[in-house]
């Protein structure tokens, strides 16, 4: 394995630790739009709300600076879902602060919507770059690529927002049940029945529309996917909150794996069976080894505190909440 290989490992790994992480938080949020003690629900996400966000940050500085080329293609080419991703993401930010301390109630009202919206259009928006990638680009000479809104109203990329925005609300419903006992306003049985069916349903519609090269990966993963819901499902039921959160959260990580091993050796897939390898997206290897020399000190010093910081507030939330 040389460094493009390790880089690539690590950036699907930061990335999948967000989706378990990040995922959370966006499920929570969804959670949100219904039921009431919204403000002990959000306040659930207590110190971990922002700090999950270092993984996303962490998986773009891999990205720009192992993958220059891959970034350089990515990016603009999946502006048109990146731009509402992000401004969804600094709303529903706001929202979890500003919505207790709105004074009246249209404000409130005003901050739950933003909420509710920074958790559903991320992941309905990641879900859907998921599926582009499955189904291939028309990527041009350059590695770049445009978007048809054909191709994003899709019904397979469709299906795959769809999957991945009830997996996050069911991983979401999960934590609540962790962080504060009593106040998840759903029942889990429904939503990971809801969250299995739909990824069931993507993967039914990929098989006449996705072209992974690893089409048998793509779907062993995806029955992996639907049977660990339902481990979830059999956890909760008997009351073991923290086995059906693992499984939910090996749910919300599998879509990286997939992705991953369905498209290898590509790591942008093209519309005719080709695309960037990793050594084509990857930056020189004098540049990979000065980027590793710096990784080695910073991400176990990163990982180390956000280790600790789950452990220091790992008992459910207590009392009122900042947020």
């Amino acid at each position: 394995m040389n460094l493009a290989d390790l880089w690539l490992a690590l950036l699907g790994f930061l990335l999948a630790g967000y989706f378990v992480l990040g995922g959370a938080d966006y499920g929570v949020q969804m959670l949100a739009a219904a039921g009431n003690g919204r403000a002990r629900l959000l306040g659930g996400l207590g110190p971990f709300y922002f700090g999950n966000e270092v993984w996303l940050v962490g998986a773009l500085a891999v990205l720009i600076g192992a993958f220059p080329r891959l970034e350089g293609s990515l990016l603009p080419g999946f502006a048109p879902l990146f731009v509402p991703l992000v401004a969804a993401l600094a709303l529903g930010k706001a929202g979890v602060q500003l919505r207790g301390r709105a004074a009246g109630g249209a404000g409130r009202r005003f901050w739950t919507v933003c909420v509710v919206a920074g958790g559903v259009i991320p992941a309905t928006a990641f879900g859907m770059i998921f599926g582009l990638l499955l189904t291939g680009l028309p990527l041009r000479a350059d590695g770049g690529f445009d978007l048809g809104w054909a191709m994003v109203a899709g019904p397979f990329v469709l299906a795959c927002g769809l999957a991945l925005t009830a997996v996050f609300a069911a991983h979401g419903l999960m934590f609540a049940r962790l962080r504060v006992p009593g106040r998840a306003p759903a029942r889990p049985g429904p939503v990971l029945a809801v969250a299995a069916v739909a990824v069931a349903g993507a993967a039914l519609l990929g098989v006449g529309t996705a072209r992974p090269t690893q089409p048998g990966a793509a779907v062993a993963l995806a029955a992996a996917m639907v049977a660990v819901l339902g481990a979830a499902w059999w956890a909760a039921r008997r009351g073991r909150a923290g086995w059906a959160f693992a499984a939910t959260g090996v749910a919300a990580a599998l879509p990286v794996v997939l992705l991953g091993a369905a498209n290898h050796p590509y790591v942008l897939p093209g519309a005719g069976g080709t695309g960037m390898t990793v050594a084509e997206g990857a930056a020189d290897e004098a540049s990979l080894a000065v980027l590793s020399a710096f990784g080695l000190v910073v991400l176990p010093l990163v990982l180390a505190v956000q280790a600790w910081t789950w452990w220091r507030f790992r008992r459910p939330a207590e009392g009122p909440a900042y947020l």
